[in-house]
């Protein structure tokens, strides 16, 4: 049984409703259908725009689906009452991808990794205290820095503290929402060690969305492509890449630079039939 099954997820939205009409339906989702198996990791690609977030955050039903079955170790998600889904949540975490704003300015970044664990009513102030410090080691970042204000890190260490508050309810399954795509190369190159490592220490679950192909091809043993809110390709990294099969799939891995500066680009643009 997968840690995850997703089936024929749908999220729409109206857009331009008013008192003298309905609006336009956004199809943001439409039937996407996936599983991923525990202790992998499985990636959702395709250009901004395109439904991966918020399929992402409809798994986590940080925003509700129109319709369809999201299973989390074969208990549909959708039915669970509020506490329940609190109580889930303890199990199913997300990194956002502006490490910038998903942290709040005012506060110290102890007080950041310790709320989810206020919020669940987990321990006391000294072993709390504690488990601050080991996450923050957890993560290669200095306990003796958890009295410090988001603006006293850089983008990376910033970055370190959302997947250390992430990680303070021992989750087993992680949403990494474009988690490194606003970090230069080489902190990502450090951050993706780190998410690597952790995931064989900690036995954790992603979900990987991005847009930056180079990344899912060293990271991610499967992957789905998604283009106008649907799965156009999926299956295991290596053979996506070896041998596309959607003339999309194909246009996005045209797009990634070669590692040779001053080999001939062959960019092949996507025209889908109207």
């Amino acid at each position: 049984m997968p840690l995850v099954d997703v089936s024929h997820l749908v999220k729409h939205y109206t857009r331009g409703s008013s008192l003298l009409g309905d609006g336009a339906i956004v199809k943001a989702v439409d039937d996407v259908s996936f599983a991923i198996e525990e202790g992998e990791t499985f990636a959702l690609v395709g250009e901004s725009g395109c439904g991966k977030t918020t399929t992402g955050r409809a798994i986590l039903r940080l925003v509700e689906p129109t319709s369809g079955s999201v299973k989390f170790r074969g208990e549909e998600i959708r039915d669970f009452s509020a506490r329940r889904l609190r109580d889930a949540r303890r199990h199913m975490q997300i990194v956002f991808q502006d490490p910038y704003s998903s942290l709040n300015p005012r506060m110290r970044a102890r007080a950041i990794v310790e709320e989810p664990l206020l919020i669940h009513r987990i321990g006391d102030s000294r072993s709390r205290r504690a488990r601050c410090e080991e996450l923050f080691g957890l993560v290669n970042l200095d306990p003796a820095h958890l009295l410090r204000y988001p603006h006293e890190f850089s983008g990376g260490q910033r970055q370190r503290i959302s997947l250390a508050r992430a990680l303070a309810l021992n989750p087993s399954f992680v949403v990494l929402d474009e988690a490194v795509s606003a970090l230069d190369v080489s902190v990502q190159a450090q951050v993706m060690a780190l998410l690597a490592d952790l995931q064989r220490r900690l036995s954790l679950t992603y979900l990987f969305i991005t847009h930056d192909l180079r990344l899912v091809e060293h990271f991610c043993s499967r992957v789905a492509v998604m283009y106008r809110g649907t799965i156009v390709e999926m299956g295991q990294t290596s053979d996506v890449f070896a041998n596309p099969q959607h003339a999309y799939t194909r246009a996005l891995l045209s797009a990634v630079p070669p590692l040779d500066p001053d080999a001939a680009a062959q960019r092949i643009r996507y025209a889908p039939i109207p």
